[in-house]
Parts: C-alpha cells; sequence; structure tokens
C-alpha cells in the first residue's frame, strides 16, 4: 500500500462503488447507507452485514470520523473481509457528521480493512485524508455529474 494517494483511491474503487447522491442526513444513517449499498452491490458478504455495521457504529462511537473540510471516514477492522473494501459516498445537502469542524459533511469514504492489516489501515486512512484534503480535489467532486465522473477525479494523480 505504498501507492501514491490518487492511485490508492482509483486503485480499490470502481463505479460500482460509488453512491453520488447519498440520501441519508445524519452519520448513522450515511454508514448503513453505504454498507447497504456494498452488500447489494456484492462488494460485502450479507451475513456479515450487521458485525459489519457493528464495526463501523462501534468506532463511531468512540470518536467521529468527520474529520473536516466537509470529509468523514468511517472505517473499521473486519474479520468479514480479506481485503480492502472502500467505498466513496457524496451528498449535495450534506450529512450531521459530529465532526471535528462542525460544519456537515459531503464526501464520504468509508472503508474496510481485513482485521490483521493494522498498517494497511493506518495508510489507508491517512492517504484517504490526504487526497481529500485538497480543497481543488473537493471542488471537483462537488461538481462531477456522475459516478464515472467522480472515478476519473479519484484515478487523477497529483
Amino acid at each position: 500500500m505504498n501507492l501514491p494517494l490518487s492511485e490508492t483511491l482509483g486503485t480499490l474503487l470502481c463505479e460500482s462503488q460509488i453512491i453520488p447522491n447519498l440520501q441519508a442526513t445524519e452519520r448513522w444513517q450515511a454508514i448503513e447507507e453505504i454498507v447497504s449499498f456494498l452488500v447489494e452491490g456484492g462488494h460485502l458478504p450479507r451475513k456479515e452485514k450487521e458485525n459489519i455495521l457493528g464495526s463501523l457504529f462501534h468506532r463511531e462511537e468512540t470518536m467521529s470520523t468527520g474529520i473536516g473540510f466537509g470529509v468523514a471516514v468511517p472505517h473499521a477492522s473486519s474479520e468479514a473481509v480479506d481485503k480492502i473494501v472502500i467505498a466513496f459516498g457524496r451528498s449535495q445537502t450534506g450529512i450531521e457528521f459530529e465532526s471535528l469542524d462542525s460544519k456537515p459533511v459531503h464526501f464520504v469514504v468509508l472503508f474496510l480493512v481485513p482485521a490483521a492489516q493494522f498498517q494497511t489501515h493506518l495508510k489507508t486512512l491517512s492517504a484517504i485524508a490526504k487526497f481529500l484534503n485538497d480543497r481543488a480535489t473537493r471542488e471537483a467532486l462537488t461538481n462531477a455529474h456522475d459516478a464515472n465522473d467522480i472515478m476519473q477525479i479519484l484515478r487523477r494523480e497529483k
């Protein structure tokens, strides 16, 4: 996982893991909406949905993953996955996420890593935060028309 940031998201994501118009208005709904989307798309095992939600909710209760600048990165380790599973969701209206800067979240990058891969977990979290810290990137994502446009932005080199 020593890939450049844009390659990290561009490599781990495909259009079927992007929700261009999240419907949720608060963080718990957003996490559930994204996990359900991943289950329905075959990216997560249906039988593990409740365990996965439990892990994500437990992490979120410890401290909000709303990192500021309209970005949240809910994440957890899970026995239910054998590789990183990631999804990107965009909210046009904003989601109440109890973010560090108290502002609504417009971009949610949810990811799960296999339980034994702590370093991968940290590197992925760092890479996502760094990539979305760029104002021009966030503006481009805001103006993207659909999942394909979002995917192209996520694949861009820095």
